[in-house]
């Protein structure tokens, strides 16, 4: 059984267990989380899962959702599972093994909404030692399959959100249809280059493409911006997560 360490979300509305050798959730989790337009009653799914942060967030801010997480590693699985459980959401969200490039038939099919943090470190800079840690950054050149898979698991109507690594923005575009996606920056501070985007398409619509204004995390002094705290400690939804209507 893997041993966790623990953290805090949403201002303690959410506790989760994380693997002190392996990835750890942060603020990308919470923002890909209030970036997803569930509503009650909807069904989802998210590729990469790894200790169920997103996951749990997204679950707390929609209370009657169901998510389906699908995670490579056993450790960070039996991890999910026990954090959904010490957070009361584990008959709404269920936790399961899988590799996102050979699902098992079972979930082959469609959902309302999928969403994911995916691997998106290239070759570049030092591998982590840690293989659980080394396998959830670096994408060995298939983010864009990673992309694919995921818009392949979304019903018509349906969206797909991911967080990227803005200067991986061209790449990850060429596995998006050209019309429904909407951009979303996430700027450290007023006048930096933008290091996060939060891409989402919606199943064939037929909009052009959406380059929204963004979001601004941390003010001068290094606090968080008041909109950007909004999120992570009160749970609120970015703009471009409204549901459809």
């Amino acid at each position: 059984m893997t041993q966790g360490s623990g953290d805090s979300f949403l201002g303690g509305r959410i506790a989760a267990q994380q693997s002190p050798d392996g990835f750890r959730s942060g603020t990308d989790a919470v923002m890909l989380a209030a970036a997803v337009p569930a509503r009650d009653d909807e069904e989802l799914l998210e590729l990469g899962s790894g200790a169920g942060v997103a996951c749990l967030c997204l679950a707390a801010r929609v209370s009657r959702c169901r998510i389906v997480g699908l995670e490579i590693s056993s450790g960070q699985v039996d991890l999910a599972r026990r954090n959904a459980a010490a957070n009361g959401m584990e008959s709404r969200i269920q936790f399961a093994n899988a590799d996102v490039f050979d699902l098992p038939a079972a979930w082959r099919r469609s959902f309302d909404h999928v969403f994911s943090n995916p691997p998106f470190h290239g070759a570049e800079g030092m591998t982590s030692p840690h293989e659980e840690r080394a396998r959830a950054l670096h994408d060995d050149g298939r983010l864009g399959q990673w992309l694919a898979e995921g818009l392949r698991r979304v019903r018509a109507g349906g969206t797909f959100t991911a967080i990227i690594r803005a200067d991986r923005l061209q790449e990850a575009l060429g596995a998006f249809p050209a019309t429904g996606v909407t951009l979303f920056p996430l700027w450290p501070r007023a006048g930096e280059p933008a290091k996060r985007i939060i891409v989402q398409a919606r199943k064939n619509a037929r909009s052009p493409l959406k380059l929204l204004p963004g979001l601004i995390l941390h003010e001068s002094n290094g606090r968080y911006a008041e909109s950007a705290d909004a999120i992570l400690r009160e749970a609120g939804s970015l703009a471009l997560a409204n549901p459809r209507r």
